[in-house]
């Protein structure tokens, strides 16, 4: 037995890239993905994906480079999760809803060598473009046009669009395989929010393992109808781009999403699965009866991103959809936490059912260990439902590591073996775990992490603020919007004059992306601070939810006193 082990039949890396080649065999005259009256086969996007490869590999592109992906839901942003890593580069989608400042930072510190742009994103990218630094080589920029959005111009004539790059790569191509499986395949920004940006790196051996594990702990049948509401740039659509090709999926892509449109789509292509954070719930669960259609079965709905509102996902299955609440975050990317439903469960009222739904759950059969540890002792916390601590995990898909951050990976993945979440929760009696609090710095606003140093860092720099907290707020579409008090310099200290809550508002929107901007700006005369002079964050947080949850109508705030005065009710969101 001594001599048994790893040998060169039993140790092949691990990548899910393989499950595209598999399902070409088996469901090769399936549709794979449908766009409007697009419709690929398995068949047809296997080999669009080789000619990607090909083509990448043609242009220079080689192991380890970084090509970078703005895109909305469309065919070319599935295909990119196969094409990038199988020209041996590294797939790096970003957030399409960043601002020019942020993308810029975010190609320098990656470095990356492409861009693959949609219509809709070029001003954007070439904005980021001459942002870059002196001397930095600029990635260069190949646009993705979309026949099926006729007011966006067509490219110029001899420029290389992303159909004319396939058209000269090799459909045979034998598509570089990782060495180990260990190798980088997926680069990742936490939130692209800050000047120094958090670049989370995964493997081969990562994605392969946490897309099976979430296809078992959401138990995903053979060829799923599923629609794409999550944006696939959001930690890579949970794995779900590789999930549907192990199975065989039907991959039904959509630009944007609104209720009518995500409706108009189930009931028109059948669809039985979809992804999204909590705000897509509410969203469907509060769409006008206008805008509903009949739903053609159980839709299994699976939500992470932010904790759902029990109220939210008792509406959402009263309609129709079956909701499955899972947690995970960028570093370990995908969900690895899942809220194991209980048979028994079954049994009680719709609104208990709700509230245990709620919870974020037990650890993903793929998930060696998970934890909530007092930050002082590092012992676990007891299973009382009330002692808060932070959440600890360790597992096969936990991350590689940051990009050039040595400081920040040796930060949260500890010599304990364990990588530290920076979120706070309890464990109930039963073990399942519910997050009650966040990193200090974090709010979750429909999906997307915004920090609120770096809000308050733009706020600082208004000329008539003196002082300035953001705190999240309760919102009835967001989940949770950014709250900021605020207090002015005294007249004759630098400040331009009088300036009201919507002045605020109205500068950040100029110097942030829209969905950081606050929702809410409380102008006080001072702000809560301890002995040492610092601001007692927990008391202005909890002013934040005495207000109540933000509504289209409610965004400003302004008040001179200790306490924020009612609010102005003008829309500024």
């Amino acid at each position: 037995m001594d001599r048994l082990g790893a040998n060169p039949a039993n140790s092949c890396p691990l990548t899910p890239l393989g499950f595209l080649e598999r399902t070409a065999t088996v469901f090769g005259d399936c549709p794979s993905v449908v766009y409007h009256d697009t419709v690929y086969t398995w068949s047809q996007t296997h080999r669009r994906c080789r000619r990607l490869a090909s083509a990448l590999v043609s242009l220079g592109v080689s192991r380890g480079d970084i090509v970078s992906v703005l895109l909305p839901n469309v065919p070319a942003m599935y295909e990119m999760h196969f094409g990038v890593p199988m020209s041996g580069a590294v797939l790096n989608t970003i957030n399409t809803r960043l601002d020019a400042r942020t993308v810029a930072v975010l190609l320098r510190h990656a470095g990356s060598k492409l861009v693959f742009a949609d219509p809709a994103s070029l001003p954007l990218v070439r904005d980021a473009l001459r942002q870059l630094p002196p001397g930095h080589r600029a990635p260069r920029v190949i646009p993705v046009e979309d026949p099926h959005e006729k007011e966006f111009p067509a490219a110029p004539p001899g420029t290389l669009t992303y159909e004319a790059l396939l058209d000269g790569g090799d459909p045979e191509f034998a598509w570089v395989r990782p060495r180990s499986e260990w190798d980088p395949m997926i680069l990742n920004y936490t939130s692209g929010t800050t000047s120094a940006p958090k670049g989370v790196v995964h493997c081969h051996r990562g994605i392969f393992l946490v897309t099976v594990d979430t296809l078992v702990e959401w138990a995903v049948p053979k060829q799923p109808t599923y629609l794409w509401t999550l944006p696939m740039f959001h930690a890579n659509g949970w794995c779900f781009p590789w999930g549907m090709a192990a199975v065989g999926g039907t991959n039904v892509c959509l630009r944007r999403v609104d209720a009518a449109e995500v409706y108009a789509t189930i009931a028109r292509r059948g669809v039985d699965n979809l992804c999204g954070a909590p705000v897509v719930l509410n969203m469907l669960a509060n769409a006008p009866d206008a805008a509903r259609r009949p739903l053609p079965g159980k839709v299994r709905t699976l939500t992470a991103g932010a904790p759902p509102p029990a109220a939210v996902l008792h509406r959402t299955e009263s309609i129709g959809f079956e909701v499955t609440h899972g947690y995970g975050l960028t570093e370990t990317a995908g969900l690895v936490v899942s809220c194991a439903w209980k048979g028994e469960w079954n049994k009680l009222p719709a609104s208990e059912r709700a509230r245990l739904k709620a919870r974020q759950g037990v650890r993903t059969p793929g998930m060696t260990e998970v934890d909530i540890v007092d930050g002082e002792t590092g012992r676990s916390v007891p299973r009382d439902g009330s002692t808060m601590g932070e959440i600890v995990l360790r597992g096969g898909c936990v991350m590689l590591g940051y990009l050039n951050d040595d400081t920040a990976t040796r930060a949260a993945i500890r010599d304990n073996g364990w990588f530290y979440t920076g979120d706070v929760g309890v464990m109930h009696p039963d073990g399942y775990m519910e997050i009650r609090d966040r990193s200090k710095d974090v709010i979750i606003s429909g999906g997307e992490n915004i920090s609120s140093v770096e809000v308050e860092s733009v706020l600082y720099n208004h000329p008539a603020v003196n002082e300035a907290a953001v705190v999240a707020r309760p919102d009835e579409f967001w989940g949770e919007t950014p709250c900021a008090f605020v207090s002015l310099k005294e007249e004759g200290s630098g400040s331009p004059g009088a300036v009201t809550a919507a002045d605020v508002i109205a500068w950040c929107r100029d110097r942030m992306p829209h969905y950081m901007v606050p929702k809410t700006v409380v102008l006080r005369a001072d702000l809560p601070k301890t002995s040492t002079g610092k601001i007692q964050k927990y008391v202005l947080r909890n002013l934040a939810k005495e207000m109540g949850p933000t509504r289209k109508s409610a965004s400003s705030s302004s008040g001179t006193g200790k306490a924020p005065l009612p609010i102005l009710g003008k829309d500024l969101g």
